[in-house]
């Protein structure tokens, strides 16, 4: 499997043999507000690698860090007269219960900063030691120009390099792209340092954390577009100067999305919470969604693109649903079945090129109309559903998309019900038939489809959209 590098600008191959160990660091969500549908893009898209390099046998650690010490959290819980750790445990609670129901693996380690502060303070000890920091009075520093490479991530020159986002002001700066290693502060949270009493600076913390947990030189380190600069470019930095390697061999870098082709901000209050996007999407569609376009290319939000992701949702829907519920049986189908396993090669084979999501997706969906199309001709057997469905699964356990299982119970009822209209149609009670179908979608929110020896049913998942 081969992934864009952007260190290299080339696409390079993750490992040489299925058994390579793969060690991947996400750079995770500062926990001081609700996440929203940007953060859901890049976890869902690393959520998918995973999910694809756990397919092909890869011995897998995967990472993701929460910033838990930050000034916008310290600033929120000011405001709202609580405590940092109150503020971003908060948070840490309401990220699981979101990405839980976007179905999201979980990490093998969810490390917080606050937990490797006598790593990072180590750190910071080498970087003061081989002559790469310097104090104001406002804390320690970490000295770019002392770095040769710096840039190599973002492909500026330094002095072509202003200071970007979440970069300290600080008059007593050296240079304004010097960031700050550590920062000295009375406020709590702090702890002690050789320094002085502060708190550890944001990019720091990864480095240490990287090192901590994963050891140097990693396979893949990963986020958002917009961590590129600073963020990453200074966790390079400090890596390359503390360890005497390289922190990661691939660079993946997940694109933004945009809100009805404006840029998400705050300020033009059009934030996409996710969990407003669960409650009138579903876990599903929104999956569809987020990787419906190359991952590391910006992607629209909007009623219109989310809306051919549902009716993707509802082809699938229907699709599992004729599989599970078909009656006809025949016998073997050999034509059938390696048509199948031949969707499911190119559709792996579109994975290993960069993780090209919307070139597996199609060819998922592909799939799908093959099989509707087949059960629409009456041709469905049985048979062919038990051969279809593990690959089917496969591929949707793959793209993270799951039906649920409708509990016994339920079934029994909703077949048994489905019986009796059955009864009243050969009786030709046609108003009673149909009188009992819309009582069978009230109740159980199920819909049939009649053929020509038996009635196939689907329980379609509910989504707001679809009451408008």
């Amino acid at each position: 499997m081969k992934i864009f590098n952007k260190l290299t600008d080339t696409l390079e191959e993750i490992g040489t043999k299925s058994n390579d160990k793969i060690r991947i660091y996400v750079c995770g969500i500062t926990v001081y507000d609700d996440c929203h549908i940007g953060h859901a893009r890049t976890i869902v898209v690393f959520d998918v690698l995973r999910r694809y390099l756990t397919y092909k046998g890869y011995d897998l650690i995967y990472v993701q860090n929460f910033t838990d010490v930050d000034d916008k959290i310290i600033n929120k819980a000011k405001l709202e007269g609580k405590t940092a750790e109150e503020i971003s445990s908060m948070y840490i609670m309401s990220y699981f219960e979101d990405f839980t129901k976007l179905n999201v693996l979980k990490a093998d380690f969810y490390p917080k900063a606050t937990e490797h502060i006598n790593d990072i303070i180590t750190a910071i000890k080498i970087l003061k030691e081989k002559n790469h920091t310097y104090s104001t009075l406002n804390g320690i520093y970490y000295r770019v120009r002392a770095f040769p490479h710096y840039g190599k991530l973002s492909k500026k020159q330094i002095d072509e390099l202003e200071a970007g986002s979440r970069i300290e002001t600080d008059a007593l700066k050296e240079d304004p792209l010097d960031f700050a290693l550590w920062k000295f502060s009375s406020d709590n949270p702090s702890w002690e340092s050789p320094w002085g009493v502060g708190r550890p600076g944001w990019h720091i913390e990864c480095s240490a954390m990287v090192s901590k947990i994963l050891g140097n030189e990693i396979e893949i380190h990963g986020g958002g577009t917009d961590l590129i600069f600073p963020h990453h470019e200074n966790e390079i930095a400090q890596s390359e100067v503390i360890n005497e390697k390289k922190l990661a061999k691939i660079w993946m870098h997940v694109g933004m999305i945009t809100i009805n082709s404006e840029k998400m901000s705050k300020s033009l209050k059009n934030m996409i919470l996710l969990k407003n996007a669960l409650k009138k999407w579903g876990s599903n569609v929104l999956r569809l969604y987020l990787i419906s376009s190359q991952y590391s290319k910006p992607i629209d939000y909007n009623d219109e693109i989310l809306n051919e992701s549902l009716q993707k949702w509802r082809q699938i829907e229907h699709c599992v649903f004729e599989l599970r519920t078909t009656k006809n049986v025949s016998g073997e189908n050999d034509q059938f079945e390696n048509k199948c396993h031949n969707y499911l090669d190119i559709f792996t084979s579109f994975l290993d090129n960069n993780l090209n999501t919307p070139g597996a997706l199609g060819t998922f969906m592909e799939l799908v109309s093959y099989i509707n199309s087949i059960s629409s001709s009456e041709e469905l057997t049985s048979t062919m559903s038990n051969r279809v469905l593990p690959i089917l699964s496969t591929m949707m356990n793959i793209i993270g998309v799951k039906i649920g299982e409708v509990d016994t119970n339920i079934k029994t009822q909703i077949e048994k019900m489905i019986y009796q209209r059955n009864k009243l149609r050969a009786e030709k009670k046609y108003e009673d038939a149909d009188e009992l179908r819309s009582k069978i979608f009230d109740l159980y929110n199920v819909e049939l489809t009649d053929h020509s020896t038996y009635t196939s049913w689907k329980k379609k998942e509910i989504v707001e959209f679809d009451e408008k």
